[in-house]
Parts: structure tokens; C-alpha cells; sequence
């Protein structure tokens, strides 16, 4: 290798360091927990030995009771049991009042344990339990990515949808989606004019616009999302100005609202719909659209057929970066939305804070990740198609 390009290696370690560590590291790390199960293993690792031999068919082997009792006596003073608890009761709600109960009972209990287990606790006799035991002892599972998906594996191990009152992911991501895509939509519809406005200005005159457009990234999200609280409360100058211009007869309801998410989401992102674009209608010249008016285009004819698909990839880079923005919003529809208008992320801090499932966390966190890289992936490919749509 020559001196110039140990150099060049050199110079550019720093930022392979940082995409590395920053990025890759970490989703990798998301896809390991997205399906790592060490918890039952971890908690009952004689228990799950016996059942790994075991068909699933009637009950378990006596051994299996045997090592139940054994495992629970041994690991009740440990992080793993409480762990164990919440990973079953995840999978069946009621799963960790029955392990609860069993660790209350278990030294009173003689054996045979097959038979005096089932007596105390009714749901050591019903092989549905055991074979939930025996799914989720597999160090490996699917069930984390297929209950962000709202599918189950069955304590049979088949795969089939939750019930409807739990079935709330596919419609959480959809929200998810649709609020991003119209934030991206609004924020293009109002970003073109300015940016080209700004763009017909002297150099002083456009230093002057860009500072009023980068003055909200000198504010943080959480002081701007309150700031729309504030405005939009129903005795808030929002209310009182439409009451005041006999726009609307009384205050109505606009806080915690999918109206107030949109505001407030679009207020935060719209600088980084303008930059993109600015920079690129600042690059073009008048003599196109010269040309274009000296071959007899009217003014539309001239926007659409020359201007627009000239300015198409600033509308393109601005719109990718509010969408990717837009997905992982937590403070502002956390803030001054309803609950039928939060989004994945609300779910994710849900699951890190409260629950501490961080097998849901990943989950989420992964499938957000491939849904928004296969969105503007189709966007990217279609981006093309449309330019040459506008110039026929």
C-alpha cells in the first residue's frame, strides 16, 4: 500500500470508526435481541433440559416435576426468576401469579411432585402450561418480531393471530406511517415556495431568511412542543384569536388531537424540507426557464416541465429526512396528542421504562427500521418515474 493511501485510510478511520460504533454495532445488537430468549433457560435450566426431551403430547415426565421444584428452590433469591416471570407471563397473562404462587408453596409440597403440585396449583395439571414452558425454553424464538406483527406462537407452537384486544401493533405501525407520510407532504407543500423565495433573494436578503428558518434549531423539540401545548388549550391565543375573529362560536378542542400533532410535528421539521431544497433552486439558473418561455411555454408549462424536475431531488433529500424523522417522533405526540395518536416510539419507551421487555424494544425498533428502509427505498425507485411522468 502506498503512502497516499495510508493517508487516505487514515483520514477516513475516524468516520468508519463512528459509523461502526454509532450505527452498525447497534443494530446489530437490536437483531440479536430482537430473538434472543435466555430467560426461561436461564431461570429453569433442569426444567427445560427435561422437557427438550419430552414429545409435548399428555403430561411431561415425572423428572420434569422433579426439576421444577428443584430449579425453583435454587434460583429464588436470583435476577433470572423475576426475569423468567415477566418473559412467560408475556406470552400468557396470568403465567407469573401461577410461578409466584408455586415459589410460596413449593417447600411445602412432597413428592411425588406430580402429584401434589397439580392439587395445589391447578395449572400443573393442564399440559397447555407445560408446553408454554417448553416453547419459550428454546434460546432462539420468533416471538418477539411476530407480536410486533400481532401474530402468536401457540403453546403448541403454531403461529396464529392475538386477539382482538391485543391486536394493536400492525394498526400502531399504519399510525405510524400515515402521520409521518402527510407530516412529509405538508412540509413539501410548504417548504417549495419558501425555499424558492428565499432563493430570488439578494445574498443579504437570503442570509437574513435562512436565519429566521434556522432559528428552531436553537430551540430544543421538548420547549417548541410545549410551546404548541400552550397555544392550542382550549382557553388558549389560538381559541380566543378564532373566537375573537368569528371564525368559530366557542373554544374547541385542539390539543390532544391528530391536528395538533401534525402542527407541531410540522413546525419542528419543516427547516430540513427548506434547506435541501433552497440549496438546489439557489443552484439553478434563469436561462432554462429563458429557453423553455423562447420555445413558447407558457408559465406552467415552464414550472412543470423544466423547473419542477430540476428541483425534484431537493424536494427528494428533504422529503427522506422529515419522513425518517417523522417515524421516531416520541416528545411531540407524547406531548400534544391523544392516545389514538401516538406512535411506535411512544411503545418502545413503553416497553424500555415500565414493562422492561427489551425483546419488544428490539422487536419494534427493528421492524420500524426495515418498514422505513423499504419505504424510501420504493420511494427512491420511483422518484425517476415521476420526473419523466412530469416531462411528458
Amino acid at each position: 500500500m502506498s503512502k497516499k493511501s495510508r493517508i487516505s485510510w487514515l483520514l477516513v478511520a475516524p468516520l468508519l470508526v463512528l459509523v461502526t460504533v454509532g450505527f452498525l454495532l447497534p443494530i446489530g445488537y437490536t437483531m440479536v435481541k430482537a430473538v434472543e430468549n435466555p430467560e426461561v433457560t436461564a431461570a429453569l435450566p433442569r426444567t427445560a433440559a427435561v422437557l427438550d426431551t419430552w414429545d409435548g403430547e399428555g403430561m411431561p415426565p415425572e423428572a420434569a416435576f422433579d426439576a421444577l421444584v428443584e430449579d425453583i428452590r435454587s434460583s429464588r433469591s436470583g435476577l433470572e426468576f423475576g426475569a423468567m416471570t415477566r418473559r412467560l407471563n408475556f406470552e400468557l397473562n396470568g403465567s407469573r401469579s401461577v410461578i409466584m404462587k408455586t415459589r410460596r408453596t413449593v417447600d411445602a409440597l412432597d413428592a411425588p411432585y406430580s402429584e401434589s403440585l397439580p392439587v395445589e396449583i391447578a395449572e400443573w395439571g393442564d399440559p397447555e402450561f407445560w408446553r408454554l414452558i417448553k416453547t419459550n425454553s428454546n434460546p432462539v424464538t420468533a416471538s418477539y418480531l411476530l407480536r410486533a406483527l400481532d401474530l402468536q406462537v401457540t403453546p403448541g407452537g403454531s403461529i396464529e393471530r392475538v386477539p382482538a384486544d391485543r391486536a394493536i401493533f400492525l394498526d400502531l405501525f399504519m399510525r405510524t406511517f400515515w402521520i409521518s407520510i402527510w407530516v412529509t407532504v405538508i412540509c413539501a407543500f410548504l417548504a417549495y415556495p419558501t425555499a424558492y423565495y428565499i432563493s430570488t433573494l439578494s445574498d443579504r436578503a437570503a442570509s437574513y431568511a435562512m436565519l429566521l428558518v434556522l432559528v428552531p434549531f436553537w430551540t430544543s423539540i421538548l420547549v417548541r412542543t410545549t410551546a404548541w401545548f400552550i397555544l392550542l388549550q382550549t382557553e388558549g391565543p389560538v381559541n380566543m384569536a378564532l373566537v375573537w375573529s368569528s371564525i368559530i362560536d366557542e373554544p374547541i378542542q385542539l390539543i390532544f388531537t391528530r391536528f395538533a400533532v401534525y402542527v407541531a410535528m410540522v413546525h419542528v421539521l419543516l427547516p430540513f424540507q427548506i434547506l435541501p431544497l433552497y440549496s438546489v433552486m439557489k443552484r439553478q439558473g434563469p436561462q432554462y426557464l429563458r429557453a423553455a418561455a423562447s420555445l413558447g411555454a407558457p408559465p406552467w408549462r415552464q414550472f412543470l416541465s423544466v423547473y419542477l424536475p430540476l428541483t425534484l431531488p431537493g424536494v427528494a433529500a428533504g422529503a427522506a429526512m422529515v419522513f425518517m424523522l417523522s417515524v421516531g417522533f416520541y416528545v411531540t405526540p407524547a406531548l400534544v396528542g391523544g392516545l389514538q395518536d401516538q406512535m411506535v416510539s411512544y411503545y418502545i419507551a413503553f416497553f424500555t421504562n415500565q414493562s422492561i421487555n427489551f425483546g419488544m424494544v428490539a422487536a419494534l425498533s427493528l421492524l420500524l427500521l426495515v418498514f422505513t428502509g423499504a419505504i424510501i427505498l420504493i420511494a427512491h425507485r420511483l422518484i425517476p418515474n415521476v420526473g419523466g411522468a412530469i416531462r411528458a
